[in-house]
């Protein structure tokens, strides 16, 4: 299955807000979503779960069954682990410190070549950041005029860059202290329910 291209109101209505896809909430939608008092299905949770981990970073279906294998495989709950991987991806470490406005937008900027880490070029949005990883703009003023402008639609008051990442805003320039603490996770998701769902596949 592609990656999801289409409207992004139509899932933020059916699975809540996402921040990786879109700033927009679903506050901003003129029809508001009609609560559901049916009670769900346990199927149908899980599949829900799956659905918001997987549009919130932008994956494939077969790129999140891979991720779910490779934490399945390693030391520690797979829930926490899979989270873990998932936020080390450089496309969402650019989201959260700030430099790119969504997942999205920071996958473009490193599929188009603006993006360094330790100072050598990345293109790859799923390249798995490490503590003491830097990563910093092509020294070139398009890609530097790039990200201090998403900066700089961030007011300093609502950008909360977890404390696993440090920003330098006047350098754009971010580090990467340690493993993201699975509990940091920028929105809410029952990681459990995902795993449940892949668990006949792993």
């Amino acid at each position: 299955m592609s990656r999801y291209r289409g409207p992004c109101f139509k899932k933020i209505r059916r699975l809540g807000a996402l921040p990786g896809l879109t700033n927009r909430s679903p506050d901003d939608l003129s029809e508001k979503k009609k609560s559901d008092k049916k009670k769900k299905k346990q199927y149908l949770i899980r599949l829900q779960e799956k659905q918001k981990l997987r549009f919130h970073y932008g994956l494939t279906e077969r790129q999140l069954l891979k991720y779910v294998r490779i934490a399945a495989k390693a030391k520690g709950p797979t829930g926490q682990v899979l989270l873990q991987l998932l936020e080390m991806r450089l496309d969402n470490i650019l989201f959260r410190l700030g430099m790119a406005p969504t997942i999205p937008g920071a996958r473009q900027l490193v599929n188009h070549r603006h993006i360094l880490v330790n100072g050598r070029i990345v293109d790859i949005p799923s390249y798995r950041c490490k503590p003491r990883d830097t990563i910093t703009a092509k020294d070139k003023q398009k890609s530097k005029a790039l990200i201090q402008n998403s900066l700089d639609s961030l007011p300093q008051k609502k950008l909360h860059v977890p404390p696993h990442l440090t920003l330098k805003r006047s350098q754009s320039k971010g580090l990467v202290n340690k493993i993201i603490d699975s509990q940091r996770v920028g929105f809410k998701i029952n990681e459990l329910q995902v795993v449940e769902y892949y668990s006949r596949q792993t």
